[in-house]
């Protein structure tokens, strides 16, 4: 085995050396999930050394470098306030989503317009318009980190995906009864997984455009859907009130995570895949592991339905969102509560960490944004001038910019 090179993964921080072996390319990720800017390095560094064959001690200097560049990045944007950038009036009709490309140049917008648009972040430009769907275009994604495609799920029961640099259209994916309302693609970009009120989900082969397999065994709707960091696991919480775990090459069930007395709205892996978080609106929310199918902590306080539930890029807390107008964070470990989040007028539809995990932003009917210190819960800036309930709102891989999608028809880009 021979150390080629390293490559750095900002968020979450990590080292992946990639390396020869047998003439073949491999890579391997050593995660420094616990990293922050009062690290001592020094001891880092030779634990790292010790620790990891590929990496002799030579390649000390270059390994010291690499942390300090992975702890610059922890601390950039730290104070800095969000301005607006732009405002978009993207579609005639009602926006349903918007979702970031990785490096956030581009971003698409959803629409009951039955269209999906794609953006320059920087210009505010419209790059492409794309049409072929006969009903309400609502669930959208980019095949991050790639960017190259697009994929749409809409009522007219079927998904398309597009080549995101000319707006061909690809592939129609048919197959589901009913509206599609969720969908993913793999990490790899390989696989899309779509969900349906169909209560099924389905696996399709990206390159070729033919079902891989149904996901069978839910009752009821099928509302989101996630894959796990390795792509070998996929998620579906459904209004059965359950979320099962599938095993993504066979298309079969490894568990069903019952406990809830409510329906399911939001299910997410944290960044070791070995946990996944479902918010019900029974006003719990459930941490279980899922390798064991078994419930490590149900998490209480909300007063209210949970709409979102969201992990931090290391999985050490995660945030739930409620109609009860306030979010809170948890320690993923402990299921203690450390901060709530409290200044909403109105229900919280969405919450995201940012990629450093040290700020939260929270999407309300109250037509605001609010941006949280992470650690503190103290609101840091609500970003105003939507004139209707905000539903959408998303930070790019940077941290640096934030976009808004609102049921005024427009979408906000935001700058720090």
């Amino acid at each position: 085995m021979k150390l080629k090179r390293f490559l750095l993964r900002y968020y979450p921080p990590g080292i992946i050396l990639e390396y020869e072996q047998g003439n073949e390319l491999h890579t391997k990720p050593v995660d420094l999930l616990t990293l922050t800017p009062d690290t001592d390095v020094e001891v880092l560094v030779n634990t790292i050394v010790r620790h990891e064959p590929l990496i002799s001690e030579q390649r000390k200097p270059q390994v010291r470098k690499l942390v300090y560049k992975l702890i610059e990045k922890l601390e950039s944007n730290e104070a800095q306030n969000f301005y607006l950038f732009k405002i978009l009036r993207a579609h005639i009709l009602p926006l349903t989503n918007c979702a970031f490309n990785k490096s956030g140049d581009r971003f698409i917008t959803g629409s009951y317009d039955r269209t999906c648009k794609v953006w320059n972040t920087m210009t505010g430009e419209e790059l492409l318009t794309l049409e072929g769907h006969k009903n309400v275009v609502y669930a959208i994604a980019f095949n991050n980190p790639f960017g190259d495609k697009i994929v749409t799920g809409s009522f007219d029961k079927t998904a398309k995906l597009w080549n995101a640099e000319t707006g061909e259209l690809l592939h129609t994916l048919r197959g589901h009864a009913t509206e599609i309302v969720c969908l993913s693609f793999d990490p790899t970009g390989a696989i899309v997984a779509t969900g349906s009120m169909d209560s099924t989900a389905k696996l399709w082969d990206v390159e070729r455009g033919v079902e891989l397999c149904t996901l069978l065994g839910h009752t009821a709707e099928i509302v989101s859907l996630n894959f796990n960091a390795e792509g070998d696991k996929c998620i579906t919480g459904s209004f059965d009130h359950t979320t099962k775990v599938w095993d993504v090459a066979t298309g079969r069930c490894l568990h069903t995570l019952s406990g809830h007395r409510g329906e399911i709205s939001s299910t997410q892996f944290d960044f070791s895949g070995d946990l996944c978080v479902t918010g019900s609106i029974d006003r719990t929310c459930k941490i279980w592991n899922t390798n064991t199918g078994a419930c490590v902590n149900t998490l209480r306080g909300h007063n209210d339905e949970i709409l979102d539930v969201a992990f931090n890029c290391t999985g050490s807390r995660l945030v739930t969102a409620s109609a009860d107008g306030t979010a809170r964070v948890y320690n993923t470990m402990t299921g203690a509560c450390a901060a709530i989040l409290i200044g909403h007028e109105g229900e919280i539809s969405k919450v995201a960490f940012n990629p450093q995990g040290t700020k939260i932003i929270t999407a309300s009917s109250d037509r605001s944004c609010r941006m949280w210190d992470a650690e503190s819960g103290d609101c840091a800036q609500v970003l105003e001038g939507h004139t209707d309930e905000i539903f959408s709102a998303a930070f790019n891989y940077e941290g640096d910019t934030i976009i808004t999608g609102s049921k005024d028809n427009t979408c906000r880009i935001w700058k720090c």
